[in-house]
């Protein structure tokens, strides 16, 4: 039994596994969660879905909520004392509004901690979530131009 299937039992849901798809258990974790954090991973969650209605909702790495567009958009992590929405490139984003506040020394992810009482400036991250797709959406533009067979 994987943890996700276990995580289902303690919610209510379903058992078994594959009973699930990814936004059933992002739904349980969100439940189960039961404070704050719940409301403010909901809250993300909408503001995702919002930014790119094409977004699609994986469940990774044994219990990670996960937003993917042509690749990770970003996770959506909840500990004790925060929500941390891990952006897969991040460091290859601009961000204007200074929404990354950890992971900011890496090479490649940057993150966003939630702390309780935090107030998320939502039309900022929508943006910085709209500009993840069009960075994933440009490396798959690339990666496929660069496979085609040159024309002699």
């Amino acid at each position: 039994m994987t943890k996700a299937t276990t995580a289902m039992k303690t919610s209510g849901s379903k058992e078994g596994e594959g009973a699930d798809t990814p936004s059933q258990l992002i739904d349980a974790r969100i439940n189960e969660l039961r404070d704050w954090r719940g409301e403010m991973l909901a809250r993300v969650r909408t503001l995702i879905k919002q930014a790119d209605p094409e977004v699609i909702e994986e469940w990774k790495w044994r219990g990670v909520p996960v937003w993917e567009h042509a690749g990770i958009i970003c996770t959506g992590e909840t500990y004790k004392n925060v929500v941390k929405m891990t952006f897969a490139k991040g460091a290859s984003l601009e961000d204007p509004s200074g929404l990354f506040n950890s992971s900011l020394e890496g090479n490649t992810r940057r993150a966003i901690d939630i702390h309780e009482g935090d107030k998320i400036d939502e039309e900022a991250l929508k943006a910085l979530i709209r500009a993840a797709v069009a960075l994933n959406m440009s490396g798959r533009a690339t990666t496929t131009r660069s496979q085609k067979p040159k024309s002699a």
